[in-house]
C-alpha cells in the first residue's frame, strides 16, 4: 500500500492548552509495509480530569510502542486488541499512582494493510471515507448525545449544541478494562480517510469536509479545516489527520484472508481467534467471556456476514442443566423476530461439531454500562427506552414467551438507537420443558429486578416482566435500584413484604405521569399491574392516557423483620420436638437397658 499522509493540531480559540495527541507511522521498507501495515492514531484527552495531555500522550505512545514491536505479520484485530488493552492499563496504572489524578482519553487507531482500513474505536473522535466524492461515517460516536440522537430525542444538527456533548459514555482509562469498537473497510485507489476530534466535525458539516479533501492535498485540506473550525470559534481542541490512498496491493486469498488459514476446526480445545468452526465461522476477535461461554465476533462464509458465536466451555458442554438453559435460549431466540430482540441465526444442528450459537452482531453497550456512565438518564430518554422494551415484550408476550430475567445488563443500547432484548436463557415458553430449581439460585432471575412472585418460587407470567421493566425504569429514572439490603434475601424480601420510595422522592425533577407509570408497573399484586406491556407503552409514548391515581400516597415501607422472623414460631416447635424427642430416648434406654 502507499498513501499520502498530513496531520494538523491545534488549540483553538477557547481552549488553554490543546490536550489532543496524534501519532503516525510508516515503515520504512515495502515488505514491513506489507507484513505490518501503516498506523494511524487519534487521541483526545478527558479534559474533565485535569490530566487529559498527559492521558491522550500516553495512548498515543503506547499504541505506536507496540504496533512499532511488531514484527511479524500479526492479524490487525489482534494488533488493536493489544493496543487497545495495553493503552487502557497503560492510563489506568498512571491515575491509580500516588499524588496521580483520575486521567481518561479517547483514542481512534487506523491501521491500513493490502486493501483494508481497521479501525479501533473508543470515544467521540470520528473516521470517515470519501470515495467518489461520497462521504460515510466509519465509526460510532460514545456519548450520551449520539444516543440522544439515535433514539430521535435530539436532531443531529442541535446535538452540537447541547450542553451533554462533552459527555462521554466510553474512554480509555476509565476503568480497568475497556470495551472498544472495530470496523473493517476495504479501501481502493483514490479513497480518502479523515480522522479527526469532536473540535473539528461539530464545526464542520460532512458535505463540507468532503468537498475540502476532495479538492485539495491532505496538508493543505488539513490546514483548510482546521481554518474553517477556527473561524467559527469552536470551543474545543481542532485535530485532523487525512490520509489519501495512492495505491492499494491486492492479495490472492486461499479460501479467504490468510490469517483463517491458520485457523483448524479442533473440538478438543477451545476456539480462539484464527480458528475456522465447522469449516464455516472465521473466529475473528473475543467479544466477551463469561464463566459459561464466550462471544466471539466470526465472519460467516456462507453469507457473508459479520456475526457473533456464543460458544459455551467444554467443561459444560455435558452438564445437562447448563446445556438445557442453553437450547433453550438458542430455541426460543429462533422463534421470535422482532427489531427489539435480538436475532438467532438457525443453524442446522447435524452440521455443528459442538454446541454453539450464531447471533447477529451488534455494536452498543448494554443498558447497565449506559447507566454507569449517565445515571439518572433524562426523563425522555428513560420513557424512550422503556417504550421500546415495552413494544418487544408484547411481541414476545403475544407468542406465549415470558423473559423471567429482564434486568439492564440483558438489553443491548444499540449505536443505531435501536435496543434488543437478549439471553432467554430461563425463558418460559409454552410447551417447552419446564426448569425446575431448588432454593434461591441466580438463574432464577436477578434480586433487584425480580417481581415478589418469583420470590415466593412461582412461575410468573407477562406480567412478571412488566415489574422488572417497572425496575428498569425506576433506576433509569432515579439512579438507583429500588430496593436496597444487606444480601440478596433481604433485597428479595424487601419486595414481598413493601414497596419501594417514591420515585419523586429520589429525583424530584420526574413528572407525575412517569412515577405514576413505575408504580402501576411494580404493583406487588400481579393484578393490578398493567394486563400487557402495549398497555404500558400507550402511557410511556402519551402522558396524557396516564391516570393520576396517586399510588405514591399508598406505598408501604419493607418490613424486613417480618421477613426474617415469620418462620421464627416453626424453629420454636422444631427445637422443643427435639428436646422432647432426645428426654424420650434417654428414658427408654435407661429403663430398658441392663
Amino acid at each position: 500500500m502507499q498513501l499520502t499522509y498530513a496531520q494538523r493540531s491545534v488549540t483553538g480559540p477557547v481552549r488553554e492548552r490543546n490536550e489532543d495527541s496524534i501519532g503516525f507511522w510508516e515503515p520504512e521498507t515495502p515488505e514491513h509495509v506489507r507484513s505490518t501495515g501503516i498506523i494511524a492514531i487519534i487521541a483526545d484527552g478527558v479534559g474533565g480530569t485535569g490530566r487529559g495531555l498527559e492521558a491522550s500522550q500516553l495512548a498515543v505512545f503506547t499504541a505506536l510502542s507496540i504496533f512499532q514491536e511488531s514484527t511479524s505479520e500479526v492479524e490487525p484485530s489482534d494488533l488493536l486488541r493489544e493496543v487497545f488493552n495495553n493503552a487502557n492499563r497503560a492510563v489506568f496504572d498512571s491515575s491509580q499512582q500516588p499524588g496521580n489524578g483520575r486521567m481518561a482519553t479517547t483514542c481512534t487507531v487506523s491501521i491500513f494493510r493490502h486493501d483494508e482500513l481497521h479501525v479501533g474505536h473508543v470515544g467521540d473522535s470520528r473516521v470517515y471515507l470519501i470515495r467518489n466524492g461520497i462521504i460515510t461515517r466509519v465509526t460510532a460516536d460514545h456519548s450520551y448525545v449520539a444516543l440522544q440522537v439515535k433514539l430521535g430525542l435530539v436532531k443531529e444538527a442541535d446535538a452540537m449544541g447541547s450542553p451533554m456533548r462533552s459527555m462521554i459514555t466510553r474512554s480509555l482509562g476509565q476503568d480497568m478494562t475497556c470495551g472498544y469498537d472495530v470496523f473493517k473497510q476495504s479501501l481502493a485507489k483514490g479513497d480518502i480517510v479523515v480522522q479527526c476530534t469532536d473540535g473539528l466535525y461539530s464545526m464542520v458539516v460532512d458535505a463540507e469536509m468532503c468537498d475540502i479533501v476532495t479538492h485539495c492535498p491532505p496538508d493543505e485540506a488539513c490546514r483548510r479545516l482546521i481554518e474553517l473550525a477556527e473561524k467559527r470559534k469552536s470551543e474545543d481542541n481542532i485535530t485532523v489527520q487525512v490520509v489519501r490512498i495512492d495505491e492499494v496491493e491486492h492479495r490472492h486469498f486461499y479460501r479467504g484472508a490468510p490469517y483463517y488459514t491458520k485457523g483448524v476446526n479442533d473440538v478438543n480445545n477451545e476456539i480462539q481467534p484464527g480458528h475456522v468452526l465447522d469449516d464455516r465461522f472465521e473466529i475473528t476477535d473475543v467479544i466477551n467471556r463469561s464463566g459459561m461461554a464466550t462471544i466471539f465476533k466470526a465472519q460467516d462464509r456462507e453469507t457473508n456476514l459479520t456475526v457473533a458465536l456464543k460458544v459455551p466451555h467444554m467443561q459444560f458442554e455435558s452438564d445437562a442443566a447448563s446445556f438445557s438453559r442453553f437450547q433453550r435460549e438458542e430455541e426460543i431466540g429462533k422463534m421470535l423476530v422482532h427489531p427489539y430482540i435480538l436475532h438467532i441465526f438457525p443453524v442446522d444442528a447435524e452440521k455443528k461439531s459442538r454446541p454453539y450459537m450464531v447471533m447477529e452482531y451488534l455494536q452498543g453497550q448494554t443498558l447497565a454500562d449506559l447507566l454507569k456512565k449517565v445515571n439518572p438518564l433524562p426523563e425522555p430518554d428513560a420513557a424512550r427506552i422503556a417504550s421500546r422494551i415495552c413494544e418487544a415484550l408484547d411481541y414476545m408476550h403475544s407468542r406465549d414467551v415470558v423473559h423471567r430475567d429482564l434486568k439492564p445488563q440483558n438489553i443491548m443500547v444499540c449505536n443505531d438507537g435501536a435496543i434488543r432484548v437478549m439471553d432467554f436463557g430461563i425463558a418460559k415458553s409454552q410447551g417447552m420443558r419446564r426448569i425446575t430449581f431448588v432454593g434461591f439460585s441466580p438463574t432464577m432471575g436477578t434480586p433487584d429486578y425480580m417481581a415478589p412472585e418469583q420470590v415466593r418460587g412461582k412461575r410468573g407470567d407477562a406480567r412478571t416482566d412488566i415489574y422488572a421493566l417497572g425496575c428498569i425504569l425506576y433506576e433509569m429514572t432515579t439512579g438507583r435500584t429500588p430496593f436496597d439490603g444487606e444480601s440478596p434475601y433481604a433485597v428479595m424480601n424487601a419486595r414481598v413484604s413493601g414497596d419501594p420510595v417514591a420515585p419523586r422522592k429520589v429525583n424530584p425533577k420526574l413528572s407525575p405521569a412517569i412515577e405514576e407509570i413505575i408504580l402501576h408497573a411494580m404493583e406487588r399484586d400481579p393484578a393490578k399491574r398493567y394486563a400487557t406491556a402495549g398497555e404500558m407503552k400507550a402511557e410511556l409514548d402519551d402522558y396524557e392516557k396516564v391516570e393520576l391515581a396517586e399510588r405514591f400516597r399508598h406505598l408501604q415501607e419493607p418490613q424486613i423483620w417480618k421477613s426474617r422472623f415469620r418462620n421464627l414460631p416453626l424453629i420454636l416447635v422444631f427445637i422443643v420436638l427435639q428436646i422432647l424427642l432426645g428426654l424420650a430416648m434417654f428414658w427408654y434406654f435407661k429403663h430398658h437397658t441392663k
